[in-house]
């Protein structure tokens, strides 16, 4: 009889638990706007009324006070960020401009595309330079990438109040995927037309929208309707496809990232500037004690 006290006192602890986080709910669902989740997407306003924190509506707001009010020292150093946000941004504006270059020798069609390859690294000035520095600067903007996500984890960057900057940074994440994949087929080499073989072919695992993922049957999910065939224009790599992954990868995408990435540099400046540890003062910042 004593053995099941503990699974009954535990049991209590939970539906108490059960009824206040419930209750938190339908409070939150109330004024949703007092929540952290809307704090965090939505900075609060400050009460202008009140001459302390009128020149808060300035020093906060990003067009009329650019650059944050204060900074952290330790938050700046090179060490301490790598310089990977930037570093990042950086090469995305090197292949915005060599991607537009590349274009105007560039045709997606199954008979044009891998000519145009061969005529830009063998008959255009430059050619197979511009090719290549738009092929490194994907695979280097991959890199720096997942290094600047690694850096704001190690230093938990991504917590109260930057939660919803983290999110917006996700998902630039898969857009830079996403551009790399749909790059890899406009070549129309046998390394691309592979490549993207396999990738759409695990599009037909996909919950709910793959012909062979869970759901996708009972919702009436084929090979000739499911999202493997809506991203490749049909049931095989062909034409239609190379045509939709370079309307993706040259208008679509690159116009998507780039909103986003306004916004995540807006969020950058609304939460304070780069994002660093707690307010600490350096060793060498302090100044000696004379004692008498």
């Amino acid at each position: 009889m004593e053995s099941g006290r503990p699974d009954e006192e535990s049991n209590i602890a939970l539906k108490e638990k059960i009824r206040e986080d419930w209750k938190e709910l339908r409070e939150d669902l109330k004024e949703p706007q007092k929540t952290q989740l809307w704090k965090s997407v939505f900075r609060v306003k400050h009460e202008r009324a009140d001459p302390r924190t009128r020149a808060l509506g300035v020093l906060t707001n990003v067009f009329l006070h650019l650059h944050p009010a204060r900074v952290n020292r330790d938050a700046v150093r090179y060490s301490y960020t790598w310089g990977m946000g930037g570093i990042t941004f950086y090469l995305f504006i090197v292949l915005t401009f060599t991607g537009v270059l590349l274009m105007f020798y560039y045709h997606p069609t199954k008979i044009q595309a891998f000519r145009d390859i061969l005529f830009l690294e063998h008959d255009v000035p430059f050619g197979k330079l511009l090719r290549n520095m738009h092929r490194w600067a994907a695979h280097l903007m991959i890199i720096t990438l997942w290094l600047h996500m690694f850096r704001v984890v190690l230093t938990g960057s991504y917590k109260k109040p930057r939660e919803f900057n983290w999110c917006v940074g996700v998902i630039l994440l898969v857009l830079t995927l996403l551009l790399s994949f749909t790059g890899y087929l406009l070549p129309d080499d046998q390394l691309g037309f592979w490549a993207v073989t396999v990738g759409t072919n695990m599009a037909r695992a996909t919950p709910l929208l793959g012909s062979e993922g869970p759901l996708g049957p009972q919702l009436g999910m084929t090979p000739f309707n499911d999202v493997r065939f809506a991203l490749l224009g049909g049931s095989i790599v062909d034409a239609n496809a190379l045509l939709r992954a370079y309307i993706w990868h040259c208008i679509a995408i690159p116009l998507i990232a780039g909103v986003f990435m306004g916004v995540h540099f807006w969020r950058v400046r609304k939460d304070g500037g780069i994002s660093g540890p707690a307010p600490v003062m350096l060793e060498s910042e302090i100044k000696p004690v004379l004692r008498r």
